[in-house]
């Protein structure tokens, strides 16, 4: 019976997490400094003030973020590389240049809505706007015109047997 209890925990300690995860999140917003530029995260990777980067408690490595923010409506997709921040109340710690992108760098904590950024969407356009374009096929040389790979493989095909017949000549 206390197996089963415990299993029963396990399970929804990872149904309630991955659910946390599927989630808008928001709160507050640091970032790194340029000095920090070099030292190495939790997942192995050197951190670079440069990049779009951020660190999370909670989402796998490498797991792609669309942070907002709410004041000017700027946002920015980053990837986390970290763990953290451990200070009560923010929700995301982001690189220098993800920051400036948001427009908190004068601020250095700024409210944010965190959420998973999903890739596999792919916009479209509806069908009735976006037509096909008709490939033109034909060549300038006219209608018996040879595709060059076809050419050179003749070209080839001769030199090989004028190679042939010097060879039985000799």
């Amino acid at each position: 019976m206390i197996k089963f209890i415990k299993i029963v925990a396990t399970t929804l300690t990872l149904i309630i997490s991955f659910t946390a995860q599927a989630q808008t999140e928001s709160g507050k917003a640091s970032f790194y400094s340029k000095s920090s530029s070099g030292r190495r995260t939790a997942s192995g990777v050197r951190l670079h003030h440069d990049s779009l980067t951020c660190a999370h408690r909670t989402y796998p490595f490498g797991t792609l973020l669309l942070v907002t923010n709410p004041a000017n409506g700027n946002h920015v997709i980053v990837k986390v590389i970290d763990r953290g921040p451990y200070v009560k109340g923010r929700v995301i710690d982001l690189s220098h240049r993800a920051a400036k992108e948001l427009g908190i760098i004068a601020q250095g904590i700024a409210p944010v809505i965190v959420e998973e950024f999903n890739e596999s969407v792919i916009p479209f356009k509806p069908a009735e706007v976006f037509s096909k374009p008709e490939l033109d096929l034909s060549t300038s040389d006219g209608d018996a015109a040879t595709p060059i790979w076809v050419e050179l493989n003749q070209q080839m095909k001769q030199k090989k047997q004028q190679e042939h017949k010097e060879k039985k000549k000799r």
